[in-house]
């Protein structure tokens, strides 16, 4: 009996110490906000608190500016931090604010008549140093084959014959680190026409992102790299806003808040195009994992703060995933976006890689939503060097490159325009399915949906006069189904008749008439409900 009274003493003063250095330790902390009430900020004057891209971004698309635009309540901030907690980064979006504490004091936080909730997100205190890089295989690649299979495999080497390589367009990248970039020859143009406009380590609170993990790397060469002759990325003109938000050495919800702070960086520099090849499902806290029945768009930190980054006014383009082959399976969080352009992976021959994510979400949308090179995509290393690379993650920039190209082809058109263009020019556009989602896209299908969604009729023939050996049929909104030509002669003769399935890739549809003689004709089109029949001329 004294031996058990002793004993359950022991334990209750070891659980006693427990809790008492449990309290003690510093650990990272979100702590929510109930409103922005006295911030000194107007609607009016969001000059105070945006840059003029952004502004110009949100007026071109018809984008409210409102109060969750506000910066967070600087007294707020102050009272958290005169508490003893650490301060780092705010969120305008979620009106919150990232700290390190113990839990005592966050115990005291939450009474204050400001705070709404707090989270826990990361244990220990914020990392600047000794970070690791992940070990991944890695293959070199001749300098010929570097970069035209996966530029011509959904058109970026026609986008950049018509002019279009991203100039003038900001594009941001959000990644675990970019070591070489700085030094890497095939990156140095960016360098020498200033075309770097930021750049943000989130993980160390640090203006170097030239370190660490060289994901990074990799991904911003498929986007940004070039050396003449060697390698060629699918938006080298582009401007770049470089961010680190991933931190290899361990996975915790912070880095889910690490991509909304630098999300926020990015609107208010004034990106146009994000491209984020993370994602994430599982953390070494089981507790923060995520479940199937969350794969909503909507319930993943990540994905809430994609959804606004959408929302005011930026293309975003994310890496569906390497889950398809394992028990997961699924797109990872943000690509359940609904919006969101989520990559999946084909190989050369345009199968799908086995690795790639698939989809539905749980709500049963398509993903993911189109298709790149994925496999053995070519990249520039740290050192310089080309080799090639396999996952979503390098399939991403690419479609990430086409964004930027449709951005500078077509100044001030809408978040939804640039998904539509994609989507509807992609190989399985009237017939997605979750495995490869919309298909591969192809440039010269965006060219034509841009031509032909300006078109004020349903059915357009021209040339007319035709002057050269063809003419083009265009459907403005394409079905899948067969549309029927029928050309007459002045005498009533048919002298051609055609059924001919339409979808986005392959319209217009052009008809032969080099056999045709000089003279005048009559066409009529069926397509579904609509009909055309027009007087056309053979010069």
């Amino acid at each position: 009996m004294e031996w058990k009274n002793k004993k359950s003493i022991s334990i209750f003063f070891f659980y006693f110490i427990v809790q008492l250095i449990s309290a003690q330790s510093v650990n990272r902390y979100i702590i929510f906000f109930k409103d922005k009430t006295s911030a000194s900020y107007s609607v009016s004057q969001p000059q105070q608190f945006l840059s003029s891209r952004a502004i110009d971004r949100r007026s071109k698309q018809h984008i409210a500016i409102t109060e969750e635009d506000f910066p967070v309540n600087a007294t707020y901030v102050a009272q958290v931090k005169a508490m003893g907690a650490k301060t780092f980064f705010t969120s305008r979006w979620m009106n919150c604010l990232l700290v390190e504490t113990n839990a005592a004091t966050v115990d005291q936080i939450k009474l204050l008549p400001f705070v709404s909730s707090t989270e826990f997100v990361a244990p220990n205190k914020k990392l600047s140093s000794s970070r690791i890089k992940k070990n991944r295989s890695k293959k070199e690649t001749s300098v010929a084959a570097a970069t035209l299979g996966q530029l011509q495999l959904i058109g970026l080497d026609e986008m950049q014959a018509d002019g279009f390589t991203g100039e003038g367009i900001n594009i941001a990248v959000f990644d675990s680190g970019f070591p070489g970039v700085n030094t890497a020859s095939s990156f140095q143009p960016i360098f020498q026409e200033n075309r770097l406009v930021d750049s943000y380590d989130f993980i160390a609170k640090s203006g170097n992102v030239f370190d660490y993990d060289d994901h990074g790397t990799e991904v911003l060469s498929v986007i940004g790299a070039y050396a003449e002759n060697s390698f060629t990325g699918g938006a080298y003109k582009a401007r770049f806003q470089l961010y680190v938000t991933e931190d290899v050495g361990s996975e915790y919800r912070i880095e889910e808040y690490n991509w909304l702070f630098a999300a926020e960086r990015a609107d208010s520099v004034g990106a146009d195009v994000i491209n984020s090849s993370l994602g994430y499902n599982e953390f070494d806290d089981a507790s923060m994992d995520y479940t199937k029945d969350q794969l909503d768009g909507k319930t993943a930190v990540i994905s809430r703060a994609a959804g606004k980054a959408i929302s005011k006014g930026m293309v975003v383009v994310c890496s569906a995933g390497n889950e398809g082959s394992n028990a997961w399976k699924l797109v990872t969080p943000p690509a359940d976006v609904d919006g969101i352009l989520a990559i999946g992976s084909v190989t050369s021959a345009g199968a799908r890689s086995t690795f790639s994510s698939v989809g539905p979400t749980y709500d049963k949308r398509i993903k993911p939503d189109v298709m790149a090179l994925g496999s053995g995509t070519s990249v520039i290393r740290p050192s310089g060097t080309i080799g090639t690379e396999s996952g979503t993650s390098v399939a991403s920039p690419l479609i990430a490159s086409m964004a930027a190209g449709i951005l500078q082809a077509h100044p001030g058109i809408s978040v939804q325009e640039v998904y539509r263009s994609i989507i509807r020019s992609a190989s399985q556009a009237l017939k997605p399915d979750n495995q490869k989602g919309y298909g591969i896209p192809a440039y010269t299908g965006v060219k034509e949906y841009f031509k032909i969604s300006s078109y004020e009729e349903e059915i357009t023939i021209y040339p007319n006069p035709v002057t050269s050996t063809s003419v083009s049929i265009a459907i403005k909104n394409p079905s899948g189904e067969a549309i029927q030509v029928v050309i007459y002669n002045t005498e009533g003769k048919i002298v051609l008749e055609a059924s001919t399935i339409v979808y986005w890739l392959n319209n217009p549809v052009l008809y032969d008439l080099s056999s045709f003689a000089p003279g005048i004709y009559v066409v009529k089109v069926i397509s579904g409900q609509n009909s055309k029949t027009m007087r056309l001329v053979k010069s």
